[in-house]
């Protein structure tokens, strides 16, 4: 008896201790390490934090250069960074033996560690920076270390916005009340190899002083490079003052334009750094400035999902030149590869257009119709439009042509590529083939072509009822939809007919997406006791479900997920971004998801849809405990517009500038749709 009571409190308190590990485990995913401060601001207050080690990663790109930083701060506060610096530009030659998708992802590259690091001495001894006191994300990664030795030490790292290198750039402090004597060492990492394009040489290097001489509060400021070259280019030639000058100039524009003003600071700032992110991905090529996702896989191409669907169209309404660039080439480059035969579009173009993928039909025609027609509107721009529209019409007819007996639209996948069952014909691709159809015919009447405009909407309204008719289901209790024929489980991409307008559903499909499907890190891809899925989030399902749901008027309990997940990707355990999905490729920070979050509050909360090149309609929401919230410097349609929403008589008051002059006051009921011409 006593053996077996002995054993019993063995197993209890076992027991005990697992629930408490894993509570901690818990608790540290889920808590907040990060503050905001100040304008575009989040800083980690290290030297407060109990909850250590911990890890994370950042990526920040330029044109020739992109860099995922992972940091770890251990026990001791001590600071530990690998460095995975890539140069998109530069293909790298695959090994006979190597698989045949290595050459997609063929990106000369490099991992520094911390050995590269440069020898600091001081009165004969190494300076050893400090303990990190803490760590602050500005459009920059930058670390504070507590002072050592009376000297303090502040590291920041970005890229060069336009030349092939990444920086880290010391700043050295004197805080003592005497001169200090800093001896620093050369470091320097070189390696040649033969590539695609001709000889490649990577390069890291400092350029400080040997020696130094610190008045009392003096700083001195040094960089290391982290470089490549082709052929001939220089490899020393290189400022990391111009890089920083790029650099901030490259964010006042985010910060200028494009301005969500909410009581919600959480949202204010994670919509920033969204223009941040999204903006930054921009590469030169032999394509032209090409927009790409990163993650460190996905450079100098276009994706039909990422590019032509997502980011497309978020780069008018913020004016970025290089964005709209980007995208239009993105778009052209679809224009100049279109099948003549009616066989599927190619869904991406890899390598500065070298190689395509992948073959089959995910629903590619769908996505370019709906962002292309999408970014024609909002670009404001006759001839982009008209030179985009065989495009677009292409794109509309070879989904016209793979309409099944059902009225639905055949495709072999979705953008998830097989990765979850889709049947033959999907709701993804149908609702996309619905939204490429409402724009294009605003745009075919902005062209003058009226006949495909009656069409196009003719079309539309047949597919809205065979939408409803052949997927909607009730699954889980709620009438939402089937993700394809008799299906029995909710899936992440029932948003879709929401953010299209399709809306005679949008009681139970709320209800699946905000609850059933919700998770702390947002909308599962599907509902599925039975299969591992219901472990798997990406991010693009959550945005898009956001967008749908605030667009349907149910706003109380979209702002409440919104402001969760917001601060869990703005302020938790992995950021400052919206990620691409978990478990695979572990939560990378891609591009074009940011252009995503911006757009759940103009198209979703706003509900700005573009009806011509001059003008669009809204269907404004004011969340109950706002009294008003406002956009400023929206570049859509090539004018500056601002707009804003507050409570007024229990009604919602909307007055729009437009390049400053007052062109609507009204009031309004919420959600209903108003018209404005500029």
């Amino acid at each position: 008896m006593i053996k077996k009571t002995v054993l019993l409190t063995y197993l209890i308190a076992i027991i005990q201790l697992s629930f408490v590990y894993s509570q901690t485990k818990f608790n540290k995913e889920s808590k907040n390490f990060w503050e905001i401060s100040g304008k575009g601001s989040i800083v980690w207050n290290v030297s407060e934090e109990d909850c250590l080690p911990h890890e994370d990663n950042i990526e920040m790109a330029g044109q020739k250069v992109a860099a995922i930083i992972y940091y770890t701060i251990d026990e001791n506060k001590k600071l530990h960074i690998e460095r995975d610096v890539i140069f998109p530009q530069l293909r790298t030659l695959a090994s006979s033996n190597e698989n045949k998708w290595k050459k997609y992802r063929a990106y000369l590259r490099h991992n520094y560690k911390d050995d590269i690091l440069p020898i600091i001495t001081q009165n004969e001894k190494t300076l050893i920076p400090g303990p990190i006191d803490s760590v602050e994300i500005a459009g920059k990664l930058i670390f504070y270390h507590q002072p050592v030795e009376g000297i303090r030490i502040k590291r920041t790292f970005l890229p060069s916005m336009t030349e092939r290198f990444f920086v880290e750039i010391w700043e050295l402090q004197n805080l003592s009340g005497e001169i200090q004597k800093l001896q620093i060492g050369k470091t320097l990492y070189k390696k040649q190899q033969q590539g695609l394009k001709g000889s490649y040489t990577q390069k890291s290097f400092n350029d400080s002083q040997n020696e130094i001489k610190l008045a009392a509060g003096e700083i001195y400021s040094f960089a290391i490079y982290f470089a490549a070259a082709i052929n001939d280019e220089p490899l020393n030639d290189f400022n990391f003052k111009t890089a920083v000058s790029e650099r901030d100039n490259f964010l006042t524009e985010m910060q200028e334009n494009y301005i969500l003003k909410t009581p919600n600071e959480v949202l204010n700032t994670l919509f920033y750094f969204s223009k941040i992110r999204a903006a930054e991905n921009i590469f030169n090529s032999k394509m032209g400035l090409v927009h790409s996702p990163g993650g460190g896989n996905y450079y100098v191409g276009i994706w039909a999902n990422d590019q032509a669907e997502y980011s497309g169209p978020f780069f008018p309404f913020l004016g970025y030149e290089k964005g709209n660039t980007a995208a239009y080439n993105c778009y052209r480059w679809f224009l100049k590869n279109i099948p003549e035969d009616y066989s599927p579009i190619t869904s991406s173009f890899e390598m500065e257009g070298d190689l395509t993928c992948c073959g089959s039909d995910r629903g590619d025609a769908a996505m370019i119709a709906f962002g292309a027609s999408q970014f024609a509107l909002l670009r404001g721009d006759e001839n982009i439009a008209t030179e985009l529209w065989p495009l677009i019409e292409w794109c509309l007819e070879y989904c016209h042509r793979m309409k099944n007996s059902k009225g639905v639209i055949r495709s072999t996948s979705d953008e998830m590529e097989g990765r979850i069952s889709t049947g033959d014909a999907n709701l993804a691709t149908s609702s996309l083939y619905y939204g490429g159809l409402k724009y294009a015919s605003f745009l075919s009447e902005a062209i003058d072509k009226t006949e495909a405009s009656k069409i196009y909407n003719k079309r539309a309204d047949e597919l809205a009822t065979a939408i409803d008719e052949h997927f909607g289901a009730n699954i889980e209790g709620l009438e939402t939809y089937s993700y394809f024929d008799g299906y029995e489980y909710l899936r992440h991409w029932i948003c879709l007919p929401l953010v299209m307008g399709i809306n005679k559903r949008e009681n139970g499909t709320t209800e699946a997406l905000l609850n059933k499907l919700w998770t702390e890190n947002g909308v599962l891809v599907e509902f599925n006791p039975n299969s591992d899925q219901e472990k798997v989030f990406w991010d693009r399902g959550t945005l898009y479900a956001l967008r749908g749901t605030f667009k349907a008027g149910a706003t109380e309990l979209s702002l409440e997920k919104l402001g969760a997940f917001s601060e869990k990707r703005l302020l938790g355990d992995h950021v400052p971004y919206v990620i691409e999905a978990y478990p695979e490729n572990n939560m990378r920070h891609l591009s074009a998801e940011s252009a995503l979050y911006c757009r759940i509050f103009t198209e979703g909360l706003l509900g700005l849809e573009p009806t011509g090149f001059k003008s669009f309609t809204l269907s404004p929401y004011l969340p109950e405990n706002w009294e008003e919230f406002s956009f400023e410097n929206i570049k859509a349609f090539n004018s500056s517009i601002d707009i804003k929403i507050k409570r007024e008589k229990n009604k919602l008051k909307v007055i729009i500038h437009n390049k400053g002059i007052k062109i609507f006051d009204r009031r309004v009921n919420s959600g209903e749709q108003i018209g404005i011409n500029l």
